[in-house]
């Protein structure tokens, strides 16, 4: 199977207007969409669109609909003219004992001659808004992107501000790093790793012996913006935007 665990960490790092940094373990899951049918057979402790341990819903990602998520994604790409999509592979965490979020999911969509076409960067917030910031790919290691921020994520970082990602996809290890910019220059960039490992199901009892991936990251979220209230950050208000909506990227230049 193509679907795997990464194991790995993410670290987040402010630089201005004070100094804020921290980083921790993470596993993530990379799951071949097609790959799911036989993910909830052979794995007993995996469920697909029913509950279990770990369990995938469909309607936790993209439009929310409780099937036809590739289908979907695949409509994104190649309504953009950006290549024909064979697979999807979606860098995630599922729910872990009935609790999922995922701030970033990332879908890697390949041709059928497994070139990677595009790559879909999935934001969610704590006000379950949603948003898919949508950037073609091509054969370039690392690939280089950039966008408009368009949803409110966190009440420390400003709306007018652009992201900036450097991609290695997955392959025996990923590496995600995410620069955010403004009117003055660069201001925090977040790090997001993994070395493949099997997804099994003595991975998943493991797993099952440490806090959720989710909750951890929850945990994570109110306990830094407690740290940055404590350091003076400002508060930016929250701007609320739609529930669900996509938005185009494009390459960033080499330097």
């Amino acid at each position: 199977m193509r679907s795997c665990l990464y194991k790995g960490a993410v670290m987040h790092q402010r630089l201005r207007p004070h100094k804020h940094r921290f980083c921790y373990d993470f596993t993530s899951w990379l799951i071949d969409l097609d790959e799911l049918p036989q993910l909830d057979r052979s794995l007993k402790l995996f469920s697909y669109n029913r509950p279990g341990l770990f369990s995938f819903y469909e309607r936790d990602f993209g439009p929310g609909q409780p099937q036809g998520l590739k289908l979907h994604i695949k409509e994104l790409v190649e309504c953009q003219g950006l290549g024909s999509v064979e697979r999807v592979c979606l860098l995630c965490q599922p729910r872990c004992l009935g609790y999922m979020f995922n701030s970033l999911s990332i879908y890697f969509c390949y041709d059928a001659g497994d070139q990677l076409v595009a790559t879909i960067y999935e934001v969610t917030n704590t006000h379950s808004e949603r948003h898919l910031y949508l950037l073609a790919a091509d054969e370039r290691r690392p690939l280089q992107q950039q966008v408009r921020k368009q949803l409110y994520v966190s009440p420390f970082i400003p709306m007018d501000c652009r992201y900036r990602f450097r991609v290695k996809p997955p392959a025996d290890s990923f590496s995600v790093l995410i620069q955010q910019d403004d009117a003055e220059g660069e201001f925090f960039h977040a790090h997001w790793q993994g070395k493949r490992s099997a997804l099994n199901a003595t991975a998943l009892f493991k797993a099952l012996l440490r806090p959720p991936m989710s909750l951890k990251t929850t945990l994570a979220i109110h306990w830094q913006a407690l740290r940055l209230w404590l350091k003076g950050v400002p508060v930016v208000q929250f701007t609320k935007t739609h529930s669900y909506q996509v938005s185009l990227g494009q390459w960033q230049e080499e330097k």
